[in-house]
């Protein structure tokens, strides 16, 4: 079992509840738009981070993550990006990924809005975990975390800070 923790748009800030939230988290995946390389430092401590840059992120961050990631955790085929649309509109690059062969889980950023839900279409977990940060016109500061045990997700919890 492998406790996950899931958040994007730090804009680089990172409240104090979030990092004590994903304290117990053995992995971190941050969806973009971390905003600062101390985000990435506070997030790694004793952790595995699994990150991808968005577009407000600058040459220095881009050059420590990628755009995309894909990777298997717990039996999962997970995908990371920053802009993913959603299922009824994927953006195009996620299109032909899902065309070949989609993903267990596929986690996003860029909208600040929390969703998740299942894409029957796709056979896929979408998960946007929102804003953690405090730039952008979200009203709530939002992470996640839950369990991966071998092919089962378990126990989802939400945060949720007001700005």
């Amino acid at each position: 079992m492998t406790k996950i923790g899931v958040l994007s748009d730090t804009h680089g800030s990172l409240n104090p509840k979030i990092v004590d939230f994903l304290s117990e988290c053995q992995e971190i995946w941050h969806a973009g738009d971390i905003g600062s390389l101390d985000i990435i430092d506070k997030l790694k401590t004793n952790k595995t981070l699994r990150a991808v840059f968005g577009n407000i992120d600058d040459a220095r961050l881009r050059s420590e993550t990628s755009d995309m990631i894909r990777f298997n955790c717990e039996g999962f085929d997970i995908l990371i990006t920053h802009i993913a649309g959603t299922p009824s509109r994927y953006d195009n690059k996620i299109k032909k990924i899902m065309a070949l062969k989609s993903p267990n889980i596929l986690v996003c950023g860029h909208s600040h809005i929390l969703k998740i839900f299942f894409d029957k279409k796709n056979d896929c977990l979408f998960i946007n975990p929102g804003a953690a940060g405090e730039y952008g016109n979200h009203i709530v500061k939002t992470a996640l975390r839950f369990d991966l045990d071998n092919k089962d997700i378990k126990n989802m919890e939400i945060l949720e800070i007001q700005k």
